[in-house]
């Protein structure tokens, strides 16, 4: 791998945006990535609560040249760029910005990385029934994806969020074929449902940082044959993995999609193949330790 010897003028800036980022692995694997390919560009973190001027920002600073956005900004963010795909416009969530000829273009990675981390795992998808968990941008990249792509059955939304909850299920219903079932986000529903999912999708951030120790789902609903995925990344093995692991059911890391979506975020900020292997060893290595 080669060794960054100077940021210069002509360096271009990439950068992660969200609240909290302090855990994020992007900066170490982008930036592996572009000293493999000997790449003069540079990817730094920024906690940010102010979208607005972030992204009036990188419209400013003619070498920032693209962003990926975490929590809580991927539906924000949309407002303040100059393009999105119909695809991803339809989906109402974006987790990757890049600068080209002077405009802002928006779009997703998340949906295509988890469906990937899905079927990577052997997990037969049609005519199933997903209980999601959370209902903001990375869910809402997942559902689509889920609904229009993988031929499930039955899609059961649970949020806190009212607005983000209603929001979705419209959107789906109108964009999808599957049944959107909603409901809040409290024991009670997530009792109700679990003994007839097949797949259990946590997209909020339980599990991570400062909630390692959580879980939203209590171990003895658990049965036999569900899949459970966590797009929860640091910690490797959350909470909520550890339980489902030791019921024996199939796991699926949220590092999986992590690797798949920074895979292409990369290949369009760079314009190259992306150095696969390398970019899973530096997510690995890092979390392993």
């Amino acid at each position: 791998m080669q060794e960054r010897t100077s940021i210069n003028p002509k360096t271009k800036v990439f950068a992660l945006i969200g609240n909290p980022v302090s855990h994020s692995m992007s900066p170490a694997i982008h930036n592996a990535a572009f000293m493999e390919l000997n790449i003069d560009s540079l990817y730094v973190a920024f906690q940010v609560e102010d979208v607005k001027s972030a992204m009036a920002g990188m419209r400013a600073l003619d070498n920032f040249k693209g962003m990926s956005v975490t929590i809580p900004h991927k539906i924000e963010v949309m407002q303040y760029v100059d393009e999105i795909p119909d695809v991803d416009r339809h989906i109402g969530s974006i987790n990757t910005v890049v600068k080209e000829e002077g405009k802002l273009i928006g779009f997703n990675t998340d949906g295509p990385g988890a469906l990937k981390a899905i079927v990577d795992a052997g997990v037969e998808l049609a005519g199933k029934k997903v209980l999601m968990l959370g209902a903001g941008g990375a869910a809402r990249a997942i559902a689509f994806t889920l609904a229009k792509q993988g031929g499930i059955d039955e899609l059961v939304l649970l949020d806190i969020n009212e607005d983000f909850l209603n929001n979705l299920t419209e959107d789906l219903r109108n964009g999808t074929e599957a049944t959107i079932t909603p409901g809040m986000l409290n024991p009670a529903a997530i009792e109700e449902h679990m003994g007839s999912a097949d797949l259990i999708v946590n997209c909020t951030p339980v599990g991570m940082h400062p909630k390692e120790d959580a879980s939203l789902v209590p171990e003895a609903l658990f049965r036999p044959g569900q899949v459970v995925f966590d797009v929860v990344y640091n910690p490797l093995e959350t909470k909520l993995l550890r339980q489902a692991r030791a019921k024996g059911l199939t796991v699926i890391q949220g590092v999986e999609m992590f690797i798949n979506q920074a895979i292409l975020q990369f290949e369009r900020f760079a314009g190259a193949d992306a150095p696969e292997e390398l970019m899973r060893n530096v997510v690995m290595e890092k979390l392993s330790s």
